[in-house]
């Protein structure tokens, strides 16, 4: 577990399954996730103990929760870890609406960039963020990624196209 000052990140545990199930499977999120149908209950098991293996799957994840309370209210993980060469993707969510807006997400986005550079020893990590998603386009600028390229009409939502905007941090200077 690691703690910051109003929240704190912990391995996700199959105790938090339903919970991640719900998330997973509330198409407001789909549209980040790329997720086309709806994950099963044993999907989301399988998903939580591969979590747990970064070495051999490439990805962690973590349940955000709240110090004072304990609720859970995200994820945040590293995916397509590459030890050889130093880096990992970033993923975030703060599911509960009636948390975001609040510092959660960056608290909980310092907290995986220590835990990337100190524990796992990564250079590099990268995240890949909508065009139109303004708002984790200011978390991750604010927390040091710079965008360092686009992706035109990369995605496709609801007969839309929209833009890949691609940010790096170099942990390691």
């Amino acid at each position: 577990m690691f703690k910051s000052e109003h929240i704190f990140i912990r391995l996700i545990e199959p105790k938090d399954a339903t919970t991640v199930l719900i998330w997973e499977n509330n198409p407001d999120h789909w549209k980040v996730s790329d997720t086309e149908i709806p994950f099963s209950m044993q999907d989301i098991l399988y998903l939580i103990d591969q979590a747990h293996h970064i070495r051999t799957t490439g990805q962690v994840r973590f349940v955000i929760c709240i110090n004072d309370t304990d609720e859970p209210i995200g994820l945040i993980d590293l995916f397509d870890t590459n030890f050889k060469n130093g880096r990992a993707g970033v993923g975030i969510l703060i599911a509960n609406r009636e948390e975001r807006n609040k510092g959660f997400a960056l608290e909980s986005l310092e907290l995986l960039k220590n835990y990337a550079k100190t524990i796992l020893d990564l250079q590099n990590l990268y995240c890949s963020i909508h065009a139109d998603n303004l708002a984790s386009i200011r978390l991750f600028e604010k927390s040091g990624f710079e965008h360092v390229g686009t992706r035109k009409n990369w995605y496709k939502y609801q007969d839309k196209r929209i833009d890949e905007l691609m940010f790096l941090l170099c942990l390691k200077k």
